[in-house]
């Protein structure tokens, strides 16, 4: 799906360069190098988290009820896996990130730039991913993410799982699930910031995608779609939140994209294809590589802004390359645990299947 794709790369990058312009040395000379972008990339950089955020929702529904018609056996195998999946990659980028602070602290002085390093119980809150909930002080600009997508997946697997054992009625409990916990989120978890460690206060968004994928479906009418938006618009003259309407935007392009069949071959681009690919290790990783580039800068004593725009500009690059690295030699390692301890964990993640 190249659209889904182009939206992970382009947000993945906007991402990027909003923490590029938010930390650091170099963050302070592309503010006086280019005040204008550096202030709109700090303001608005950090909302297309949300992309991700709709396109997690589109992709749960697409894989546990396509249909609408959820047949989960083993919620807590499908969520164990999921847990496997996320939390070897984001465990090795945390200790880069721990390895990258430690050095430099040694070299410069940026006590807002580098994170807090306190020991082994923060690194074991962040494999566990539950670093947020615990308020440990985060080893990685946007490490919370990664503990918010599997409590948001975790969420929609155990509706799914409930809407599964009521029948001929199974489409329908689903849907509704989906919507009373998304509209409990728009209308009242997201407008309170301390839930914001807890995967509730972003499922409005997730909702938003998980039903962009129904109403888009082809066999159907896109009757529904006028509702999905006019449930969000109702949320936003409540409470008017840009990054909800961002949700809004993306939700609508991605069900009228599914409708229309773009999403398989639209838009044919190989740099956006391959950002899309790359795009979940690029965020593992860009801050450690930014981090050691902005001490590296200090260490050697470059001045001007000149220089630090060039060390900007090799951050950003150097982040890629270390994203494509770790996207093939990390995260697309199928094997990470000892066959045997694979075996338990799998076996005791389907000890209930029967």
């Amino acid at each position: 799906m190249p659209l889904i794709d182009a939206a992970k790369g382009i947000a993945a990058q906007l991402i990027l360069l909003h923490h590029l312009v938010s930390y650091g040395p170099l963050a302070e000379a592309a503010n006086r190098v280019l005040p204008q972008l550096s202030l709109f990339l700090f303001e608005y950089g950090r909302m297309v988290v949300q992309v991700f955020l709709v396109v997690a929702g589109f992709l749960a529904a697409r894989g546990l009820a396509a249909d609408g018609m959820p047949r989960l056996r083993n919620p807590l195998s499908l969520i164990g896996r999921r847990y496997l999946r996320l939390a070897p990659p984001f465990a090795l980028a945390m200790l880069l990130a721990l390895g990258a602070a430690l050095l430099a602290e040694r070299w410069m002085a940026d006590e807002e730039a580098i994170p807090d390093v306190l020991g082994a119980y923060q690194f074991l809150a962040h494999v566990v991913l539950l670093h947020g909930v615990f308020d440990v002080p985060s080893l990685s600009a946007g490490a919370w993410y990664v503990a918010i997508d599997l409590q948001l997946y975790a969420l929609f697997v155990l509706f799914m799982s409930l809407a599964a054992r009521c029948g001929r009625r199974t489409a329908t409990v689903a849907m509704a699930l989906t919507a009373v916990l998304g509209c409990a989120s728009l209308f009242h978890f997201n407008r309170d910031a301390a839930w914001d460690d807890w995967g509730i206060y972003f499922f409005g968004a997730y909702a938003l995608g998980a039903f962009a994928w129904w109403v888009g479906d082809r066999r159907r009418s896109l009757h529904a779609l006028p509702v999905l938006i006019l449930v969000a618009a109702v949320a936003l003259l409540v409470d008017f939140r840009l990054r909800i309407a961002l949700a809004l935007t993306v939700a609508v392009i991605l069900a009228l994209a599914r409708h229309r069949d773009w999403l398989t071959h639209w838009p044919s681009s190989a740099l956006l294809g391959f950002l899309g690919q790359v795009s979940f290790s690029v965020f593992l990783v860009h801050f450690p590589v930014y981090l050691l580039v902005s001490a590296a800068y200090v260490r050697l004593g470059a001045s001007g802004d000149a220089a630090a725009m060039a060390a900007l500009l090799s951050a950003w690059g150097a982040s890629i390359v270390a994203g494509h690295f770790f996207h093939r030699h990390v995260e697309c390692r199928e094997r990470w645990l000892p066959a045997t301890l694979s075996a338990r964990l799998r076996g005791a993640f389907s000890a209930r299947r029967a």
